[in-house]
């Protein structure tokens, strides 16, 4: 009986190279058709390189063998000599370690797997950005980078170290001279305690996302004031941490750097970690963005950056008018933003990078003539073409580059659905992503005051539960009704009493409505007003106490709350300007008559001005 001879599928290599696109594809593995060429020709080539780096020189013996007329052990038309060697190829092949034969397995599902299908390599990239730790990161660098590769267009790329060094040093010199003079770049500048310089950084950071500059500068400063280290953060309360926060906003955030201060001082001995994996990885609530700005303003770190700011820099640069939010292109702007930081000056380059998005690379109307890297930017070459091509006295096409693949559409141009837009310029760059509108929820609130307590008039504040929106924070008696409004008089009745005791009902009246919209609620507060005369509850359930008008706008309490106590105050109708996302409104019924409508009052309804005239000469 013939023995049977073991597959070798796994050893089979591809042959192509770069230097022969068109060469006939080999077949492999179970008889299948290597898939073809990529776009720029880099997948089958680096498949090619990273197999013949993990098989070696085992391919040899594979081949040798797979030439041979018959199997180990069986004598055919292989000469007793030749076939003496054959089996002592063979049997050093077969008595590799498992561990090897794992190897090779795996190189060849890798191989097969970067060759595959568009969609596949989309996954892939996804995978990558959420690799375990312990793979190493220069492996998964580099298979993101070969996914990269295979599906953009170069045009979209630095192809030369070249622009990367102009693009580098032009940032740096025009950041010199024009950057912001910030309390936090003060602090870390002059910072010698890495450890310090760290929590300076991260808290600044922490701050400033989804928060204009101007608005940071205060809180930051008392932050920092109130808390100089992280040992002072550490010991502190939430409460302490959600009143210094009260009105900065997406309040979660405060809590999370309490946390991840508490976890330095107690399990990491007070040591912040010094690269941007290990923060990443060790401390609460820092993201990707987080660990690289820590990790290369504090520690020197080469290591870049994309936040909002970033994305539209790069974005127009290298004109990429796809959706940024997309898998291939975060993945994309994370490998530019990589390959052009300054290893010398990293910190810098990255807030230069930051600084440029934010005065001179903005969203409407950028300065264009003030850009210090307007000599690399597609978007601004883009611009010029369409006008050119727009000029009746300059017939034909001008000469200016534009991305071409070679075939199908580029994953990083524009859709064809989204045309060029003449009136933005290069503020068609980057394209904005569709966002769901946030869903709206009614909310039935009362300001319970009682006017004459003990120590000056006192108002009733509830903690709302430790998680979910506004965790932790103070607020007024709510209870969530349907927008139509029925019921809702009961069930805030109801839910006042389960505070405060019996109340009368007659005394609770509606007042007007706040409109605030959180990142993914958009909540009508309808307000309600109910003042205790000289009643005093007995006793002050757990979660509840009671705040004079002074305690209550240092308390921790959201914006929306104090766009609630105002309407009850009495507050004059109209969108409050320190807020653009919040309106608060006023029944009709108690608003002011503008000076025309009393005029037309007074002049459909002459009874009401004759009996005032009437009274008027009767007090005389």
């Amino acid at each position: 009986m013939t023995p049977r001879v073991p597959r070798l599928s796994s050893l089979w290599v591809r042959r192509a190279s770069a230097s022969s696109p068109g060469a006939t594809p080999v077949v492999g593995d179970g008889g299948r058709a290597s898939p073809p060429e990529s776009l720029t020709g880099r997948t089958s080539v680096q498949t090619s390189r990273v197999c013949r780096g993990v098989v070696g020189s085992e391919r040899v013996g594979a081949d040798w063998l797979l030439r041979s007329n018959s199997p180990p052990g069986v004598a055919g038309t292989t000469p007793p000599r030749k076939r003496l060697a054959r089996d002592a190829a063979w049997e050093a092949i077969m008595k590799k370690p498992r561990a090897a034969v794992g190897r090779r397995a795996a190189v060849g599902r890798r191989c097969r797997k970067q060759a595959s299908s568009q969609a596949g390599r989309e996954k892939h990239a996804l995978n990558s950005s959420q690799a375990n730790p312990s793979v190493p990161d220069g492996l998964a660098k580099r298979q993101e980078e070969v996914v990269l590769q295979a599906s953009v267009s170069p045009y979209h790329l630095f192809r030369d170290t070249a622009e990367v060094t102009v693009f580098r040093e032009s940032l740096l010199s025009w950041y010199d001279q024009e950057k912001r003079d910030l309390p936090w770049r003060r602090r870390a500048e002059g910072e010698m305690d890495l450890n310090r310089r760290a929590y300076a950084v991260w808290v600044s950071e922490v701050m400033l996302q989804q928060t204009q500059v101007a608005t940071v500068i205060n809180y930051y400063t008392r932050w920092m004031q109130k808390w100089p280290t992280l040992q002072d953060l550490a010991s502190a309360s939430l409460e302490e941490v959600n009143q210094l926060w009260a009105g900065l906003g997406y309040y979660s955030r405060g809590r999370r750097l309490q946390e991840g201060a508490r976890k330095v001082v107690e399990e990491l001995g007070g040591h912040v970690p010094r690269t941007a994996e290990t923060l990443q990885r060790l401390l609460p609530g820092v993201g990707r963005y987080t660990a690289g700005a820590i990790a290369s303003i504090a520690f020197g770190q080469a290591t870049g950056v994309v936040d909002g700011n970033v994305v539209r820099v790069l974005c127009r640069v290298r004109a990429i008018g796809a959706d940024p939010s997309s898998t291939l292109v975060s993945q994309q702007l994370w490998s530019l933003a990589q390959q052009l930081v300054d290893p010398a000056r990293p910190g810098d380059f990255n807030q230069a990078a930051m600084e440029l998005g934010a005065t001179v690379c903005t969203p409407q109307r950028p300065l264009c003539s003030q850009c210090p890297v307007q000599s690399l930017c597609r978007a601004r070459q883009r611009v010029e073409r369409e006008q050119l091509l727009a000029s009746q006295s300059l017939p034909g096409s001008p000469d200016v580059e534009e991305c071409a693949p070679n075939t199908g559409q580029c994953q990083l141009c524009a859709p064809p659905t989204e045309p060029w837009d003449q009136t933005l310029g290069v503020a068609n760059f980057p394209r904005k992503a569709s966002r769901r509108p946030p869903r709206e929820e009614c909310s039935a609130i009362c300001v319970l005051e009682q006017p004459r307590a003990r120590g000056g008039a006192r108002i009733l504040l509830v903690q709302r539960p430790n998680s979910g929106l506004l965790a932790g924070l103070w607020e007024f008696p709510s209870v969530t009704v349907e927008p139509s409004g029925q019921c809702q008089h009961k069930a805030l009745l109801q839910e006042l009493q389960s505070w405060a005791g019996p109340l009368p009902a007659t005394r609770l009246q509606h007042l007007g409505q706040v409109v605030h919209t959180f990142s993914h609620i958009k909540l009508t507060y309808q307000v309600y007003g109910l003042a205790l005369e000289g009643q005093t509850p007995v006793t002050t359930p757990s979660g509840a106490r009671w705040l004079t008008r002074e305690e209550f706008h240092t308390a921790a309490v959201s914006t929306a709350m104090k766009k609630v106590f105002r309407v009850y105050e009495g507050q004059q109708p109209g969108t409050c300007k320190s807020s653009k996302r919040s309106q608060v409104s006023i029944p009709a019924s108690r608003k002011k008559p503008s000076p025309g409508q009393q005029i037309l009052d007074s002049f459909f309804r002459p009874h009401i001005r004759s009996d005032a005239s009437r009274l008027n000469g009767t007090a005389q």
